[in-house]
């Protein structure tokens, strides 16, 4: 078994694993360069469990001791496997702050790394797969909180621009949430929600899925409770040298969704960004500079 071998076990026995034991699997899903380096002491105080716990996870999945899944790790890290996350993780794990620049040069280097991930082959088929199912709900019912809040006004924002068929939830007079209450199977949800995931968000999502909306999602782990409602998934890294996570990459996935799904749209999609753009000229929404004079 090969290191994504063991991450797509730990993905499918996640639901069954208890508390202790999800918490510990999920540190070795999200945090793999970890796992090759670092003790297996120091992987259980990051993850904040005890050490047998680790121990214990290994022998859940079929291993006789945790340092055989340490070695999977480590062989993928030889053999260049771990992608653009896990050498960034080692990189700047390596590196010694030395101001302010050093540690904008670094945040600046993580995020383009980690955007730069969302070109690999499975994170651009599943943004087309959630393209596809965006592009023929009848509408799409957005949703974001807190930090993903930004995300998902983008969207919805770009969206916008293709007509009235999307509605950005918790923005409305009536609690901010009761219009997806008439989201139909033919309609979405966008729901985009990364660690610490907000508890609304999450009951939100599940109340759609119970009423056969599909969900797609917009966050940051395989085995994130919002993953695990959703039809299709996008992942994104929110990793930082700042003592914030990163939303640049989730950023970066919901404009290309929305770029994805108005290229879908052909002549009806082209004609409503006509439209607005109209609109906002006849609003005098934009600042615009004056036209360059010609002639004496």
């Amino acid at each position: 078994m090969d290191r994504d071998a063991l991450a797509q076990r730990i993905i499918d026995s996640f639901p069954d694993l208890p508390a202790q034991l999800a918490i510990a699997a999920r540190y070795i899903v999200d945090n793999p360069d970890d796992v090759a380096l670092l003790s297996m002491r120091e992987q259980a105080r990051r993850a904040g469990v005890r050490p047998w716990t680790m121990s214990r996870l290994a022998k859940r999945l079929g291993y006789d001791g945790y340092e055989e899944i340490r070695a999977l790790h480590a062989t993928a890290i030889r053999q260049g496997e771990l992608g653009f996350a896990g050498k960034a993780g080692r990189q700047a794990a390596r590196q010694k702050e030395s101001g302010e620049t050093a540690l904008a040069r670094d945040i600046v280097a993580a995020g383009a790394t980690q955007i730069d991930r969302l070109a690999a082959p499975d994170s651009l088929a599943a943004l087309a797969d959630a393209a596809a199912l965006l592009a023929t709900a009848r509408r799409i019912h957005c949703l974001g909180l807190r930090s993903s809040h930004a995300v998902a006004a983008q969207f919805a924002y770009i969206m916008s621009f293709l007509g009235d068929r999307t509605v950005l939830l918790g923005t409305d007079g009536f609690g901010g949430y009761d219009a997806v209450r008439v989201a139909r199977a033919e309609d979405a949800l966008l729901a985009v929600s990364v660690a610490p995931y907000s508890r609304l968000t999450l009951d939100v999502a599940h109340w759609a899925a119970g009423e056969n909306v599909p969900v797609v999602a917009i966050t940051d782990s395989p085995v994130s409770p919002l993953a695990a409602i959703a039809r299709h998934t996008i992942l994104v890294s929110t990793e930082s040298p700042s003592f914030f996570h990163s939303m640049a990459p989730a950023f970066v996935a919901a404009e290309t969704l929305a770029a994805l799904v108005a290229g879908r749209g052909g002549a009806e999609a082209l004609a409503a960004i006509s439209q607005a753009e109209q609109q906002l000229a006849a609003f005098g929404v934009h600042h615009l500079a004056p036209a360059p004079r010609t002639g004496p």
